[in-house]
């Protein structure tokens, strides 16, 4: 199974142990009226939020032409209620400390140390190696292919019957880290979504690809009936979320039942195959399942910056390799049995 499947169902997971714990800290009075005061105000003690100074009608007339535009306002509102936040949970967080009490997540978040402008910044930076492995893992491939293999001599193309497939793969699995590292770095309601249809849209193709490899299909009006049905379901499926309703419920359902249909049958077909490279399969797969835990069983963020999704992102980094190397090794493999077909 892809890792960016794993990604997608991890990430489903993970948002619903998320809004089922959200209430915990932002329904505390002392939290939520600190945060009203701040908005209003732009002051939480002694300290002033840069980014609450002025609201919409306190626009100085004679100010530069940006600050006066919508799109500038309302992303000051945005950073406003984001500072807001984050000083009041700081607050409130010392507070408990002091009393001897555990930390509690706010708005389905445990309370993290900003670092610059970095919201979460463990899991931001290693969402960048994630999408560095898979660059490298894409580029290694593709060098692979075009470079290393043997191609076929008239038309100049690729032995290996899914190549362009897992160029598509490598391209949405990076978008897919690209928005994970944004949303962890400033979360707003528009980053989630970019990074939550980012990632659903890897799991859907992830799962043509599977049941294009695992039932061998090579004819492109094959692939097209296998492919519409599905893409047709995950294009809805992300549209729903994105402009009727972000239904965390229903959407870890969805992921489930993709994911883990993926898993099964990659391992299967690894099996009944008994493909060269079954092992460095069995392994990613084995070891998405080991990570799904750090999902399940959550805790706290260790000195205010690693917590159990830290740690995931921290776990698919070797997996990655270890993914394009098996996506690399079944290139050889198909590329071996076809040239000495042809021969």
């Amino acid at each position: 199974m892809g890792v960016g499947s794993w990604i997608s169902l991890l990430i489903a997971i993970g948002f619903l142990f998320g809004a089922l714990n959200a209430s915990a800290g932002d329904a505390d009075p002392l939290y939520r009226n600190c945060v009203g005061q701040c908005e209003k105000t732009g002051d939480i003690g002694d300290q002033s939020i840069r980014h609450c100074q002025f609201q919409n009608s306190d626009v100085p007339l004679n100010s530069s032409w940006y600050m006066q535009e919508p799109l500038y306002l309302e992303w000051k509102q945005l950073n406003c209620r984001s500072d807001c936040r984050y000083y009041c949970m700081m607050q409130r967080e010392y507070q408990r400390e002091k009393l001897g009490q555990h930390p509690v997540k706010y708005h389905g978040k445990w309370p993290f140390k900003r670092v610059f402008i970095f919201q979460e910044p463990l899991s931001a930076v290693l969402s960048a190696f994630n999408l560095l492995m898979h660059f490298i893992g894409w580029l290694t491939f593709f060098i692979l292919l075009h470079y290393k293999l043997p191609v076929r001599p008239q038309s100049r193309r690729t032995y290996y019957e899914y190549s362009g497939l897992w160029h598509i793969y490598g391209v949405l699995s990076m978008n897919a880290w690209f928005w994970s590292a944004i949303f962890h770095t400033r979360d707003f309601d528009l980053t989630e979504k970019l990074d939550y249809s980012s990632a659903v849209a890897v799991l859907g193709y992830s799962l043509i690809l599977c049941l294009l490899r695992v039932f061998n299909v090579k004819d492109e009006a094959s692939r097209v009936m296998f492919a519409a049905p599905i893409l047709a379901f995950v294009t809805t499926h992300i549209l729903y979320l994105n402009f009727y309703e972000m239904d965390y419920g229903w959407n870890m359902k969805v992921c489930l039942l993709m994911g883990v249909s993926q898993l099964l049958m990659w391992a299967i077909w690894g099996g009944v195959t008994r493909h060269p490279s079954r092992f460095k399969l069995w392994a990613v797969v084995f070891g998405c399942a080991l990570a799904m835990l750090l999902e399940i069983y959550d805790f706290p963020p260790l000195h205010g910056y690693a917590d159990a999704h830290a740690l995931w992102h921290a776990t698919t980094v070797p997996l990655t390799y270890l993914w394009w190397s098996f996506i690399q090794d079944d290139a050889k493999f198909r590329t071996s049995a076809l040239v000495k077909k042809a021969k």
